[in-house]
């Protein structure tokens, strides 16, 4: 029941902020409530406040004792929705398959799958020495097991 008033509640704000989406929302037996977004354009502190209150001002803590934590994503976190990916293009991914792992740039983001390239050092094709080489990967979704942005500094 407190579950469902939550999930009503925080679906009406998300309404209100269409480029912000659901990461996770979890609620402990002691009602700690936590919820995860991200965002289109990212989640600034203003966005988890306004969907704090909204969801905060709708509920009675007479009738219910809670607590209330509202997050962005963490760049280091895995990506999870494909609304994600999408905001990442042209960013380094780390992506783990089941069978192999991709370091590249993400170039492209569709409903079915993604889209890496990376450079390469391959040994010539005749001769001496290596070459480097364009190299592209297409991942289907449901292949990748995870996926992180790499941050470099």
């Amino acid at each position: 029941m407190f579950k469902n008033t939550v999930k009503d509640l925080l679906d009406a704000s998300l309404k209100e902020k269409p480029d912000l989406f659901l990461i996770d929302l979890s609620i402990a037996t002691d009602n700690a409530i936590k919820i995860i977004l991200d965002g289109d354009n990212g989640v600034t502190v203003e966005d988890c406040i306004y969907i704090s209150r909204a969801i905060e001002n709708s509920l009675d803590r007479e009738e219910q004792d809670f607590s209330l934590e509202v997050m962005s994503a963490g760049a280091t976190n895995p990506m999870t929705h494909k609304r994600q990916y999408v905001k990442n293009i042209g960013r380094l991914l780390e992506v783990k398959t089941k069978t192999e792992n991709f370091e590249g740039k993400l170039v492209d983001a569709t409903e079915e799958e993604i889209t890496l390239q990376w450079k390469s050092r391959e040994p010539k094709p005749v001769g001496k020495g290596k070459v480097t080489v364009q190299k592209q990967a297409n991942i289907a979704y449901e292949n990748i097991v995870e996926a992180k942005v790499m941050i470099k500094f």
